[in-house]
């Protein structure tokens, strides 16, 4: 029987200079703002004011027009859809 040498792990710790990437996925919650804007059902940002979140919105919908896209507003728990604004 031969007998193996000891290996040795070296561990690699991250340098405290860099910055500590932050986990984007299903866990991170968004922002605790009062009004949230919505794309088919997913909430996709997190407004302080109802103007801002529907600024963002109009944005989206203009660029993408078969989208549902609406303004959740979580104190009075109102969800306003966003249409195009009409032309001419």
């Amino acid at each position: 029987m031969v007998a193996r040498k000891e290996s040795k792990t070296i561990t690699m710790r991250p340098d405290p200079e860099e910055p500590v990437e932050e986990r984007v996925g299903q866990q991170k919650r968004p922002e605790s703002g009062q009004f949230r804007l919505q794309v088919d059902r997913q909430t996709k940002g997190s407004y302080a004011t109802y103007e801002a979140a529907e600024e963002a919105g109009i944005a989206i919908k203009k660029g993408y027009p078969i989208l549902q896209v609406a303004v959740y507003d979580r104190v009075a728990s109102l969800n306003k859809i966003i249409g195009l604004p009409e032309t001419g």
